[in-house]
């Protein structure tokens, strides 16, 4: 990442992450009691959401920023792995809920993105959630990026690229920020169901 990202180090990130993201997230979704967070970076929202759950699992692929995880979370209920989040080394049905928050317009394609979509679903268990958030893409957040990675999310496509996936119960929010709540189905689900959103699930994507 460029130097601008020493932003997501600060105070005042952190707290954005907890007034903006993590509240309505925690508001509008049941986290369970395993939570595995992918790409934490410096841990902006790691700090409120382990208070949420009483286990959750933070997976970072940089081993610097994971080091520093560790030793920031050493003794908590934060487990500091690192690792590849198209590639996660947990079991199908591992977790209750994933979290994912303004790292996904770092992966280069969208067909990368699409992989972790699925990881994450495999390793939620029937009725887990997926609760995630993004920047919009636009000309300051390329400008922000430069000499670096950003692959920004359409909120027009988003519905149907999670449920291509397999998610269902899909509620997409366009603010200042793109927030977004998918669900695994349920054992019981009817597989051959196409969930399709109600307007108020869809937000607004002007």
């Amino acid at each position: 990442m460029n130097e601008n990202h020493a932003l997501c180090a600060t105070t005042a990130w952190s707290e954005h992450m907890r007034d903006d993201v993590v509240t309505y997230m925690t508001t509008h979704a049941d986290l369970g009691t395993s939570m595995l967070e992918i790409g934490p970076g410096p841990g902006a929202a790691t700090e409120w959401l382990r208070h949420e759950v009483v286990r959750l699992v933070a997976l970072e692929r940089d081993e610097t920023a994971a080091a520093a995880l560790s030793s920031r979370y050493g003794g908590t209920n934060v487990d500091v792995v690192t690792g590849d989040a198209t590639r996660i080394e947990f079991p199908a049905g591992s977790f209750d809920s994933v979290g994912c928050f303004t790292m996904l317009h770092h992966v280069p394609t969208s067909r990368l993105q699409n992989a972790i979509l699925g990881e994450v679903l495999r390793v939620l268990r029937p009725g887990g959630v997926l609760l995630a958030s993004d920047s919009l893409p636009s000309d300051g957040l390329h400008a922000f990026h430069a000499d670096d990675t950003c692959n920004a999310i359409d909120p027009g496509s988003l519905i149907a690229r999670l449920q291509t996936v397999g998610f269902d119960r899909i509620t997409v929010v366009v603010d200042d920020i793109l927030k977004f709540i998918a669900h695994k189905p349920t054992a019981d689900a009817d597989p051959q169901h196409c969930h399709e959103p109600r307007a108020a699930e869809r937000g607004s994507t002007a």
